[in-house]
């Protein structure tokens, strides 16, 4: 399995660009697609354009969970704000220079203001998961935006994200290390585009507690080429097995908030 990668049935349409901010009065139009527009791509993705107001500045990261109304305005998905009925989706990563910081396919980082994005509903996707059994019965929200959880069984108090399943609770492959050197290289045992994802959280022997991928560069047929990584390795090591969790492969099929767990 891979992730959704291009779109094509929307001129113009890239679901990897955020549109804005915008400011009245301006002259500039905005949004440059109609609220509720649908780009398509590979592997069944499809994403929906909506409309995000940003009250501060905010740091948007692949795999996020997104909830939408009937008008399009979209808000990180909580327990707390989350609406039963409403669809739900991905923000599946930007792709242009944004207003303050971000990269390719990775997170960004935009003012207070007012956004339009393309939010993954269909297709493969990374998804942000806090607790992933080995089962993966069932996906709910949880207190923390942005942050879906997929336990066993289900937690008293949470909504349900229907219509959602992930591969696997972790994602293992062997790696190259350099003592002092955050890059990961040499790399095996991953599918193109299968991940791991910005976000993820790293171990493996030579790798500091708590380390994440923060960059990600392929080859020109999208196969992972090396891994950065938030600190340096601290042990010299080849074909160290390591283990990325947090940000997992996803298969949405237009999920919904279905009900109270």
């Amino acid at each position: 399995m891979s992730i959704a990668t291009s779109q094509t049935d929307r001129l113009g349409a890239n679901p990897f660009v955020v549109d804005g901010p915008f400011i009245a009065g301006s002259g500039v139009p905005a949004p440059i697609f109609a609220l509720g527009s649908v780009a398509g791509g590979d592997r069944e993705a499809e994403w929906v354009y909506c409309r995000l107001v940003l009250a501060s500045q905010t740091t948007l990261q692949p795999g996020q969970w997104f909830q939408w109304t009937r008008d399009y305005d979209a808000s990180l998905l909580t327990t707390a704000a989350a609406v039963v009925g409403q669809r739900c989706g991905v923000f599946a990563g930007a792709a242009q220079p944004p207003t303050i910081t971000g990269g390719p396919i990775g997170s960004i980082t935009l003012a207070a203001g007012t956004y339009y994005v393309w939010l993954q509903r269909n297709g493969q996707a990374p998804g942000q998961v806090s607790t992933a059994t080995a089962a993966l019965v069932v996906a709910e929200t949880t207190t923390t935006a942005g942050l879906a959880n997929a336990p066993a069984s289900a937690t008293v108090g949470t909504k349900a994200i229907a219509n959602v399943n992930f591969a696997a609770a972790n994602q293992t492959f062997t790696a190259t290390t350099v003592n002092g050197s955050p890059v990961l290289t040499a790399l095996s045992g991953l599918s193109a585009n299968s991940g791991p994802f910005i976000g993820a959280a790293v171990s493996g022997t030579g790798i500091p507690g708590g380390a994440t991928v923060t960059g990600i560069t392929y080859t020109p047929n999208g196969v992972v080429q090396s891994v950065t990584l938030s600190a340096n390795a601290t042990a010299n090591g080849t074909g160290i097995t390591i283990t990325a969790t947090g940000v997992l492969e996803a298969t949405l099929m237009r999920p919904f908030l279905s009900k109270v767990n």
